[in-house]
């Protein structure tokens, strides 16, 4: 019997084995692609390790890509069939149920199963990392803060991973609104480990959330070498880069790094990233014909059939940015036929019954000019729509395209309450002021209109205005 590096023990593997083992969530922690070849070397030293195969699984699962799955569903399969699973360990048996749950679609027993295995094994960083990603495309806050809280005094300050594990607690409290605590700790895992990308995301989500868009621009800059390459989150935190200069108005400087950086993305979270900030342009009416076509091109085979509702969305945004109004409207009857059917235990299925369905319709109105029916379809799932999964920086899309449907279509008092709310949550936002500048436009106050715009001027350092 082996050990892992946190001191758990492990059948079926090599001393090289368990070394490649080792790196693998080395890697996973820091989000570098080199992961996959460290998980497969594990498997080539020791072909039914059961921990390697575990993680070979989790690996294809979160990416959210049906073709990542659909081979580790096999793969996963063939060595299920290889070995005596009452001869595993406590621990390799309920990750194994773990990632059976996972296959049959039904994330959030998947995820109840990783915390119990957190539980007993707090210092399982496999257990921790794949329970919180499973949070993650399931919008669940509180499990994002409490699964690697509950973990976290099973850890010491001197463990190559301590910083890790805290760099996943800092997301967790920033997702639940701890934005204090949230910096805190973030900051502190990035001192204990300045590669640690997830830390440095969450302490950027944590000033996204409080409007600090001038905080977050100087933390990224001068930690540039550290998230700008090397990991399959690059992108992503670019995504964030480019959130903060939209808040100054710097649509150049956003589309100069959509064209260097998002452009080319390969993954189903990369494309989405792309459609989001495109999104965020075209709401404003910045038309970026162009580069909607190249981006709905990449879609049509990744969302061929239902898997994951937060990726149809951002399909459904790329059609309708790019015209093709058509194929987003056939992806929606798609998902429709799809939830017909009941499914039980299918995660995807209710969440796109109950919220993804109600999006991408309101998308879809929303490229046809029907503003009136956008706020029919989303004001009355607005504080649901966590259920969908991401984070809040990305479902404000969601909120972002109710708030100028409301504007657009005349719903004034609608309106009034999300500015206001957007306004309290974020005084330091300049996209909030600007909405409250349209607001006031629309109801004739010239003069609040003009305080709200030189608010908005202020706070962006006198560049913000309107896309262009």
């Amino acid at each position: 019997m082996s050990h892992d590096q946190h001191g758990l023990a492990m059948t079926g593997a090599s001393a090289a084995a368990v070394r490649h083992y080792d790196r693998a969530i080395d890697e996973l922690l820091h989000f570098r692609a080199e992961v996959d070849a460290e998980a497969g070397a594990a498997l080539a030293e020791s072909p039914d390790f059961p921990m390697g195969n575990v993680l070979a699984a989790y690996l294809g699962l979160l990416t959210t890509e049906v073709e990542d799955a659909r081979t580790a569903r096999v793969r996963f399969g063939a060595f299920l069939r290889r070995i005596d699973e009452s001869r595993l360990l406590p621990r390799e048996r309920a990750h194994v149920a773990a990632v059976r749950t996972f296959f049959e679609g039904d994330l959030l027993t998947c995820g109840a199963l990783l915390g119990e295995i957190a539980v007993r094994y707090p210092r399982d960083a496999l257990a921790l990392a794949a329970g919180h990603q499973i949070d993650f495309f399931t919008g669940d806050a509180r499990m994002l803060r409490d699964r690697i809280g509950g973990a976290l005094n099973a850890w010491r300050e001197d463990d190559p991973h301590f910083g890790h594990v805290l760099g996943m607690y800092a997301f967790g409290l920033e997702e639940s609104g701890h934005y204090d605590r949230s910096e805190e700790v973030g900051l502190r895992a990035v001192e204990l480990n300045g590669r640690d990308v997830w830390g440095i995301h969450a302490v950027v989500h944590t000033y996204e959330m409080q409007g600090r868009f001038g905080d977050g621009l100087r933390y990224l800059d001068a930690r540039l070498p550290d998230w700008s390459a090397g990991t399959f989150f690059n992108i992503h935190n670019w995504w964030h880069y480019c959130l903060y200069s939209l808040e100054t108005g710097d649509v150049a400087r956003v589309l100069g790094i959509y064209d260097a950086v998002l452009a080319d993305g390969q993954s189903c979270m990369e494309l989405l990233d792309a459609a989001a900030l495109l999104w965020r342009l075209h709401l404003e009416g910045s038309e970026q014909h162009e580069r909607w076509r190249a981006l709905a091109d990449a879609w049509p085979m990744r969302v061929a059939e239902p898997f994951y509702a937060f990726n149809d969305m951002h399909a459904v945004m790329s059609y309708v940015g790019a015209g093709r109004v058509g194929d987003a409207e056939k992806l929606v009857a798609g998902r429709e036929a799809y939830v017909a059917r009941p499914r039980p235990g299918v995660t995807n299925h209710d969440m796109t019954l109950r919220v993804g369905l109600p999006v991408c319709r309101a998308i879809v109105a929303f490229g046809r000019g029907d503003y009136g029916a956008v706020v029919d379809l989303l004001h009355p799932i607005r504080h649901r729509v966590n259920e969908l999964g991401g984070s809040h920086a990305q479902r404000d899309a969601v909120q972002r395209t109710l708030l100028e449907a409301a504007l657009r279509s005349g719903r004034r008092e609608v309106a009034r309450v999300l500015v206001s709310e957007r306004i309290s949550v974020r005084p330091c936002s300049p996209y909030n002021w600007l909405k409250q500048a349209a607001l006031a436009d629309a109801l004739g106050d010239g003069a609040a209109a003009a305080v709200a715009r030189g608010r908005a001027g202020e706070l962006s350092g006198g560049t913000v205005g309107p896309a262009e």
